[in-house]
């Protein structure tokens, strides 16, 4: 069983709470531990939004609280009264979350039977512990870099795989695999973009996060590749030019990185567009439609390394300049 840290920083900020209540003088002090439990948020954003949200609920519960129960009375109707007033403002003022925090205050109030000017004081300070013991403890949040980084990896041994597979069937025809790759991706893609979310979060005064992009860019790259894949259990491996399609997906199977040297691939891509032209006229209905399958693949793979061009700047010219040959996709 594994405990995650919203677990641990409510099990630490809860006694805190309570305890710092109970050092000020709250009466009500173990509300104070509730209000800190309801504000644990999983990322630095929600939990500062979180805060400002419950404590401007639990302030308009104060004034609502002491409006309707000092004129209408300390009874079951004012409550329900109240609640048909209170919540449609806490929504209109866009803080409903903080409904769940402030009816720990209505409920007080209503308990207490009296609304005193200390009373009011105690409760201030009850929501200034609760509250702000919660946003301290979310302040620390794990840094979700090392995790991307494995993600990432796990994301292009697919890609890997998935481009060796294409390759190994056009080439011999090979029907053995079973295509789990297809959706690894996609859950690695889906988690990927909700922790690039989350960490964005985490860094309040951060505009773009370095993975954005790359997640972005495979996922579309994704896109091309399953789209691919009618296309290539529909070419023959009669055709002379398809030995060198295969030969250039192994190629891109090998090459899969994070640096963009998508220039290297597309030039590549240009001489066997001209090897395509060179081919025969089509003679047969099923020679046309063959035709139009390689070329629409071709359209295809050069979409797929376009793509690396439209999101990151080319690492060719850097290669070049140290003297190494990475090609990579």
């Amino acid at each position: 069983m594994k405990i995650g840290y919203r677990t641990i920083k409510t099990a630490i900020g809860t006694p805190v709470a309570i305890t710092l209540a109970q050092l000020v003088g709250v009466t009500n002090y173990v509300s104070a531990g509730i209000l800190t439990m309801l504000c644990i948020q999983p990322s630095r954003k929600r939990s500062v939004l979180s805060a400002w949200d419950r404590f401007l609920a639990c302030t308009l519960a104060l004034i609502f609280s002491f409006v309707f129960f000092e004129t209408i009375g300390y009874n079951p109707i004012s409550v329900g009264i109240m609640l048909l007033l209170f919540i449609p403002v806490t929504v209109l003022l866009k803080v409903s979350q903080g409904i769940a925090t402030s009816s720990v205050i209505i409920l007080q109030l209503y308990g207490a039977g009296h609304i005193t000017v200390r009373f009011i004081f105690e409760e201030f300070l009850l929501i200034l512990v609760g509250v702000g013991v919660g946003l301290l403890v979310n302040l620390y949040m794990p840094s979700l870099e090392k995790k991307l980084k494995r993600m990432q990896r796990k994301l292009e041994k697919n890609f890997q795989t998935i481009l060796m597979e294409i390759a190994s069937y056009i080439r011999d025809r090979n029907e053995s695999w079973s295509g789990k790759e297809i959706t690894e991706v996609e859950h690695i893609l889906e988690e990927a973009n909700d922790l690039v979310e989350r960490d964005m979060e985490n860094h309040l005064l951060r505009q773009k996060h370095p993975y954005q992009d790359y997640f972005i860019m495979r996922k579309e790259q994704f896109e091309v590749l399953r789209r691919m894949l009618p296309l290539v259990t529909k070419l023959p491996n009669t055709v002379t030019i398809s030995e060198s399609i295969a030969d250039f997906f192994e190629k891109l199977s090998q090459s899969v990185h994070p640096e963009n040297t998508a220039e290297l691939f597309l030039d590549e891509l240009e001489n066997l567009k001209k090897e395509f032209d060179e081919e025969p006229l089509p003679k047969t209905q099923e020679e046309f439609e063959t035709r139009a399958n390689l070329f629409r693949l071709l359209h295809d793979i050069e979409d797929y390394l376009i793509l690396k061009k439209k999101y990151k700047a080319s690492d060719v010219d850097k290669n070049k300049k140290t003297g190494t040959d990475q090609t990579g996709r």
